[in-house]
C-alpha cells in the first residue's frame, strides 16, 4: 500500500463554482433522501458558557455518506447540511447569550473521490478544501494525512493556512520553503498557537499539537512534543493566564503524549480550565485528566459531530468543572432536532451553495461513473471472513482472481495459482446498489502491482499464508527497522490507525451487551456506533444497536488450486515482496528465493480490480 506520489493521488487546479438554490423546496431530493429512516435524538443538547462543536478525520467525507444499509444513513449529511447546522447553531448561541466555537483536528486528506479523484497535475483535497473553508472554525490543526506528500504540506501552508490565518495551528510542524531571499527557511507550518477573546469576552490560548510522526515527506519536520513543550516559545505562549486552554489536535485522547502538554500548563496553572480536541484513531473518546478538564475525541469520515458545553467560573476556582459531552450523528434529522428547524427552515444559501458545489465537483471528477450494481452488502468487520458477506473474501477469492485471470497469460495457460494479499488492501465496506467510481476509490485506493514466484512446489506454497498469520503483518525482521522504508513506516502508521478501530468496535459491542443497555427493545433500534467512554453519562445523542465487528487476520488467501505437476504460481501485491520472500525461504531449503525469482503476473493495478470486477461480474 503505497504512500508515496502513487497513494496520494494528484488533484486537478480549478474549484467548481455551484448555482444557490434560491429556496429551501429547491433542496437535492437525495441530500434528504434517508430522513425517514432516522430516529431522533434522544435529548436536547446541555448548553454552557462554552460550547465547542469538534470535527475531526474528515478524510473528504463531504457529500456525507449515501448508501441506504444502515449504518449510512445516519451520516448522510453533506458539509452544505453541516453549514447550514452551524448557522443556526451560532445563532442559537446568541439567543442564550453563549459562546458557540467549532474546532477540528486534522486528516483532511485522503478518503473518498472528492479528495483522492483528481485529474493528474494537482494537488491532493485542493479542490475539496475550497469548500472546508466555508466553515468559520475558531482553531484547526494539521493531521499526518497532511504530512505524506509535501505538495500537500505546501498548498496548506499556502492556501488553507492563509485562509484560516492564525487559526490554522501546526504548534510541532514545520515546512520548508524559499524565504525573501530564495534562501531554505523551515516555518510553521500554519501558526504556533493562538490567543484570541470570544464573543462573550472569554481570553483562550490555542495550541495544535501532532503527536510523534515520523513518516513525513522530506522537508517537513514534525517536533516531538515532548521537546515541544521544552522550546521558548511554548513557555511564553502560556505564561499568561486565559480564562481556558484549548488543546487541538491530531493525538489519541486516551494515551499518547496529551499528559506531556496538559502537565506542562499545569505546572503553570494548576486550576486553569483545559479543553483537549484530539483525534487520529478514528474513535468516538472522552475522558478527563483531572477534575478541571476534559477531552473529547469526535470519530472518524464525518460520522460524528462531537459536542462539548462547559461552565466557567472564577480563576482560581478549584472545583470540578460542569461540562456535558455529546456525540450527535451527522445527519440532517441531528441537525434539525438541535437547531429546531424543518425541512422548510432549515436550509441556508451557503448551504445549498456548499451541496451543489460538492455536487459539480463530484461531477467534474467522474465520481458518479457506474461501473455496476453490487448484489450485497459486503463489510470489512460487519461480517466474519471467510463469508459470502466480507468484502476480503469478495477480493481474494472472486474479484483479483478474476480480474488477474482476465489479463494474464499465465492464466490463459492454465498455470494454477494461489493469490495471497494483505487484509488491510481494503479501507471500507462496500454496500448493495450502484457501485462508482467514488466507490472503488474510496473501498481500494492502495496502489500496487501483483508479481508472482513461477513454479513454487505446491507443499511449500500452502505453508507461506499461515506462517505470514502466525508471525504477524507487523513483524520486524533482523535489522529491517534501521532500512526501513518510508512506505513500510507509513502503512504501520495507518494500519495502528485500523486497528485500533476495529478493537474500539469489538470492545463496544462486548460492553453493550454486557450492560443493562442491552434490554432495550432492540427491534426500535438500527445499527451504529454505540459509545462507552471515561466520562459521565451516556453520550450518544441516539440509541443504536452497536455494530458487529469480528477479527480478520493480517493476510488472506485465494481458493486452494489444484497443483500441476505439484507446482503452482504463487502471486501477490509487491507491497509485501519482501515478507513474503523471507517467509518463503523460511519454510524450505531447497532454493534461495530473492526479489529477482519475482515478476509482474498482469498489467493490473490493485486500485482498479474492484472497478472492473464490477463492470464484468455486477452489470
Amino acid at each position: 500500500m503505497r504512500f508515496s506520489a502513487r497513494l496520494v493521488l494528484r488533484v486537478a487546479g480549478a474549484f467548481a463554482t455551484a448555482r444557490a438554490l434560491e429556496t429551501a423546496t429547491q433542496w437535492p431530493v437525495s441530500d434528504l433522501k434517508h430522513s425517514s429512516k432516522l430516529s431522533q435524538p434522544s435529548r436536547p443538547l446541555e448548553w454552557g458558557d462554552i460550547n465547542i462543536i469538534s470535527t475531526t478525520d474528515t478524510h473528504g467525507w463531504l457529500l456525507g455518506h449515501d448508501h441506504s444499509s444502515f449504518p449510512e444513513p445516519n451520516y448522510s449529511g453533506t458539509w452544505g447540511d453541516y453549514s447550514a447546522f452551524v448557522t443556526h447553531m451560532k445563532e442559537l448561541a446568541v439567543e442564550k447569550d453563549v459562546d458557540l466555537l467549532l474546532v477540528d483536528s486534522g486528516d483532511l486528506h485522503d478518503g473518498t473521490g472528492l479528495v483522492d479523484g483528481f485529474p493528474a497535475g494537482g494537488v491532493d483535497a485542493q479542490d475539496a478544501n475550497e469548500f472546508f473553508k466555508q466553515i468559520p472554525y475558531d482553531v484547526l490543526a494539521i493531521g499526518n494525512h497532511e504530512l505524506y506528500v509535501y505538495a500537500n504540506t505546501y498548498d496548506m501552508h499556502m492556501n488553507f493556512g492563509q485562509h484560516y490565518k492564525d487559526r490554522y495551528l501546526s504548534s510541532n510542524v514545520n515546512i520548508t520553503v524559499l524565504g525573501a531571499n530564495n534562501q531554505s527557511v523551515s516555518v510553521p507550518v500554519g501558526s504556533r498557537f493562538r490567543k484570541f477573546t470570544t464573543r462573550k469576552g472569554r481570553s483562550v490560548t490555542a495550541l495544535g499539537v501532532i503527536f510523534n510522526f515520523g513518516t513525513n515527506d522530506v522537508n517537513t519536520t514534525v517536533q516531538r512534543v515532548e521537546d515541544m513543550v521544552k522550546d521558548q516559545w511554548f513557555a511564553d505562549a502560556i505564561v499568561e493566564e486565559p480564562d481556558l486552554f484549548l488543546l487541538v489536535g491530531h493525538m489519541p485522547v486516551s494515551r499518547d503524549r496529551w499528559p506531556l502538554v496538559f502537565n506542562a500548563i499545569r505546572a503553570v496553572h494548576p486550576t486553569t480550565p483545559i479543553l483537549i480536541f484530539g483525534g487520529h484513531l478514528h474513535v468516538r473518546d472522552c475522558l478527563q485528566l483531572d477534575q478541571r478538564s476534559v477531552s473529547l475525541a469526535s470519530g472518524r469520515y464525518m460520522e460524528t459531530l462531537g459536542w462539548l458545553s462547559v461552565d466557567l467560573d472564577s480563576q482560581g476556582n478549584t472545583q470540578p468543572l460542569n461540562f456535558s459531552r455529546r456525540y450527535l450523528d451527522a445527519n440532517v434529522v441531528t441537525y434539525q432536532y438541535h437547531t429546531n428547524r424543518t425541512d422548510l427552515t432549515f436550509g441556508t444559501d451557503q448551504g445549498r451553495n456548499i451541496t451543489a458545489g460538492l455536487r459539480g465537483l463530484e461531477e467534474r471528477f467522474r465520481l458518479t461513473e457506474q461501473y455496476g450494481v453490487a448484489p450485497r452488502d459486503y463489510s470489512m468487520t460487519g461480517a466474519p471472513y471467510p463469508s459470502n458477506d466480507s468484502i476480503l473474501t469478495l477480493t481474494v477469492e472472486e474479484a483479483v482472481p478474476t480480474i488477474l485471470a482476465l489479463n494474464s497469460s499465465r492464466a490463459a495457460e492454465g498455470i494454477p495459482s494461489l493469490l495471497i494479499i494483505s487484509s488491510g488492501s481494503q479501507r471500507f465496506d462496500i454496500f448493495k446498489g450502484p457501485f462508482t467510481r467514488n466507490d472503488e476509490l474510496t473501498v481500494s485506493p492502495f496502489v500496487n502491482q501483483y508479481i508472482f514466484i513461477p513454479d513454487v512446489p505446491f507443499e511449500v506454497a500452502v505453508k507461506v499464508l499461515p506462517a505470514l498469520n502466525g508471525k504477524g503483518a507487523e513483524r520486524l525482521w533482523p535489522g529491517e527497522q534501521e532500512g526501513e522504508s518510508r512506505e513500510m513506516r507509513a502503512w504501520r502508521v495507518e494500519r495502528e490507525v485500523e486497528r485500533e478501530y476495529a478493537h474500539w468496535l469489538e470492545d463496544m459491542h462486548r460492553q453493550y451487551y454486557e450492560s443493562e443497555r442491552s434490554a432495550t427493545v432492540q427491534g426500535e433500534l438500527t445499527l451504529g456506533y454505540v459509545t462507552a467512554d471515561a466520562c459521565p453519562g451516556v453520550g450518544d445523542d441516539v440509541a443504536h444497536l452497536p455494530l458487529p465487528a469480528y477479527p480478520i487476520p493480517d493476510f488472506i488467501a485465494s481458493r486452494m488450486p489444484e497443483p500441476v505437476d505439484g507446482k503452482v504460481d504463487l502471486i501477490f501485491v509487491d507491497f509485501i515482496e519482501g515478507q513474503l520472500i523471507r517467509t518463503l525461504n523460511e519454510l524450505q531449503t531447497e532454493r534461495m528465493y530473492t526479489r529477482a525469482d519475482a515478476s509482474v503476473y498482469a498489467p493490473v493495478w490493485s486500485n482498479q480490480v474492484l472497478g472492473r470486477y464490477a463492470r464484468v461480474a455486477w452489470n
